[in-house]
Parts: C-alpha cells; sequence; structure tokens
C-alpha cells in the first residue's frame, strides 16, 4: 500500500503577494484540511537563508539578484497565515528552486516511508516542474493538484498541467483528489 504525503511548496507571504488569484489560498486550504484529516502528513517546503546570503552565489540568475538587493527580509518568507502549518506538520527550508535541492526533504520522506507525493505550490513553472522532475527520478510516484498550483504565466501553467507533467504524474484538480482521500 502506498504512503503519501501532501507537498506544500513555496507559500510563502511574498511568493503569494506576486501570485494574486483569490481562490488560490482557499483550494489550497481544502487540500491541506483534507490531508489532515486523512492522516495524510502535510510538509511545507520554504526557501530560505542563512543572513549574508552565502548560500547564494552571484551567478544564480534566479537568486543572485536577490542576493545583491538583499531582498528576502525574514517576514516576507513566513508561509501564509491562511496556509499556516499545525504542530503536526513538518517544515522543510530549501536553498534552490527544487524542493530537495540543498533540503533534508529526501530524508524526511525515506524515514516517513512516502513513496507518493501530491505537488502544490507556486510557481508551476519553478518549484513544482523542478521538484515533480527530481520526485520522479527518485521513483516517487507523483500527483499535480492542478488547481492547487499558480504560476505568473496562465499559458506556462497551461502547458505543463495539460501537456508535460501527465508524462510523470497524475495531474487532477484539489476538489477530484479530496474526493480520494475521503
Amino acid at each position: 500500500m502506498s504512503r503519501q504525503a501532501l507537498l506544500v511548496m513555496d507559500v510563502q507571504q511574498a511568493v503569494v503577494a506576486r501570485n494574486p488569484d483569490p481562490g488560490y489560498l482557499p483550494r489550497l486550504t481544502r487540500a491541506v484540511d483534507a490531508a489532515r484529516g486523512a492522516g495524510i502528513p502535510v510538509i511545507y517546503v520554504v526557501i530560505g537563508f542563512r543572513p549574508g546570503y552565502p548560500e547564494i552565489n552571484p551567478r544564480n540568475k534566479i537568486f543572485g539578484a536577490t542576493r545583491d538587493a538583499g531582498a528576502l527580509p525574514g517576514a516576507a518568507l513566513e508561509i501564509h497565515p491562511d496556509v499556516a502549518p499545525a504542530p503536526e506538520d513538518i517544515v522543510v527550508t530549501k536553498k534552490r528552486v527544487s524542493a530537495f535541492a540543498g533540503s533534508d526533504l529526501d530524508m524526511v520522506l525515506r524515514a516517513g516511508e512516502i513513496d507518493t507525493l501530491v505537488l502544490t505550490g507556486i510557481a508551476t513553472s519553478g518549484v513544482v516542474l523542478s521538484t515533480l522532475r527530481q520526485a520522479a527520478d527518485l521513483d516517487f510516484a507523483l500527483t499535480v493538484l492542478s488547481d492547487g498550483c499558480v504560476d505568473g504565466d496562465p499559458e506556462v501553467h497551461r502547458v505543463l498541467t495539460e501537456k508535460v507533467f501527465p508524462r510523470q504524474a497524475d495531474v487532477v484538480t484539489v476538489d477530484e483528489w479530496v474526493k480520494t482521500v475521503q
């Protein structure tokens, strides 16, 4: 029997603010509540760095400019309060785009005998895509909650969820997934 975990990725205040979708957090809350109700572990993945950003190389196009600008204040990196972790949830800190990069996520999953990941997060073309690819290479079974992800470019989101992700994952809506775990 498979054991799944719900990954809630990069749903930090600064990231949510850049991707305004008034229905996103309520949909994500439904998924989180359903997972908790079904005894499915909820794992939050956040980006975080030490003071002075020693983990960020200036050549890194995504994070280098952020480092130079000092643009990652602590409060902006807190998980959005609408989907805040419960005491039993796990929070993993990553250092790059993929949830596995620079984190202990793989260790947490293996220790919990998790073999199936349910992916949500911001952005579809960032953390969700990178995590899906790496998780597939690590032989995890995968489900992507298509409306549990959001991207700044709706067309990129559509292409990924309709054409790319189905090659490596089951792609369903939050409501479809919730029905399977109740």
